[in-house]
């Protein structure tokens, strides 16, 4: 009768034990997110407000890695080499073009030549310009033919000096134009925005982290009262903690997706006039680097920060909290 009225009282337990598992581990985290969303959701200007801030905080740099990743590309289209364009008279006659191919060609330090026609170039100034229509107006096409020689890699600046001069003097060419100083301004220009978007980064990566840890020991502050009754339960730092790391994470998360909105306003409004100038130099638009793989490391960059931000601010007041 006793076991059996143990076993009874036992079985009506209103605190029955925990059993730790896996599934119980999920359903806390899953728990644990259902909440964040609550938070998150019941204070959306605060959550807007801390996601415009971490998102331009991650958007500058992002957007300067872009720009190098792009400026990158264009000299490896451009085969990072030197070299120089011939533009012809209006007039120059078959013979006199074929002479200078000859000329610049027999040159050690010339690597490869190329012609463009007079039609050609009018193609291409139809394709990559806006000013295609008033060509129709004029009687006849006012473009040159153009002599382009790409030079080897290590060409001296004497010798692409004399190979200036010596196309400079050839029969037919009204001018001449040396397209290194171009590349050099290029890869140094790229060199600048890339050293920039690391200052840059560690700076405002620094921001995102103390807008986070700010927004979060608001929510600490918010929560007191259940941090110390969880406190006062036995509740380990780890539990207390959790919550706020997935609020870091949200905010976090959010910030990214705004930079990527960010930035991808930013390349809507500037296409049209990239388009234009790069069609000025006979290149096409062609943008790289944003990707799922960039959109993805965005995110979880903001995410991290996010984190970090949120381990910051939950550890240091969880350990000064005190049971009243």
């Amino acid at each position: 009768m006793a076991e059996g009225a143990t076993g009874k009282r036992r079985s009506k337990d209103p605190w029955p034990p925990v059993r730790p598992g896996l599934g119980a581990w999920w359903r806390d985290h899953l728990r644990i997110a259902r909440e964040t969303v609550h938070f998150v959701s019941a204070r959306l200007g605060t959550s807007l407000l801390v996601w415009l801030l971490v998102g331009i905080a991650l958007a500058l740099p992002a957007g300067l890695f872009l720009l190098q990743q792009n400026l990158a590309e264009m000299t490896e289209a451009w085969d990072g080499r030197p070299g120089l364009t011939a533009y012809f008279d209006l007039d120059v006659d078959p013979e006199e073009i074929d002479a200078a191919v000859a000329s610049l060609a027999a040159k050690s330090q010339v690597e490869a030549v190329r012609v463009t026609d007079r039609e050609a170039a009018l193609a291409e100034f139809r394709a990559f310009t806006d000013l295609a229509n008033a060509l129709d107006l004029l009687d006849s096409n006012p473009l040159p033919a153009s002599l382009k020689a790409t030079l080897i890699s290590d060409v001296s600046l004497e010798d692409l000096e004399a190979l200036r001069e010596l196309a400079d003097g050839l029969a037919g060419v009204a001018e001449v134009v040396v397209e290194k100083t171009w590349l050099e301004r290029i890869s140094d220009i790229s060199t600048v925005v890339s050293r920039l978007g690391v200052i840059l980064g560690l700076l405002f990566g620094v921001g995102a982290i103390l807008v986070t840890a700010t927004s979060v020991r608001l929510a600490i502050e918010a929560r007191l009262e259940e941090l110390r009754v969880l406190r006062l339960i036995g509740a380990t730092e780890r539990q207390m903690r959790r919550p706020f790391l997935y609020f870091g994470a949200f905010y976090g998360l959010g910030g990214g997706l705004v930079a990527a909105m960010l930035i991808s306003l930013c390349l809507v409004v500037v296409e049209a006039p990239l388009s234009n100038l790069l069609g000025s130099y006979a290149q096409e638009l062609d943008l790289v680097g944003f990707d799922p793989i960039f959109l993805g490391s965005l995110l979880l960059l903001g995410g991290a920060l996010g984190v970090v931000g949120a381990q910051v601010a939950a550890s240091q007041r969880l350990k000064d909290l005190e049971i009243l």
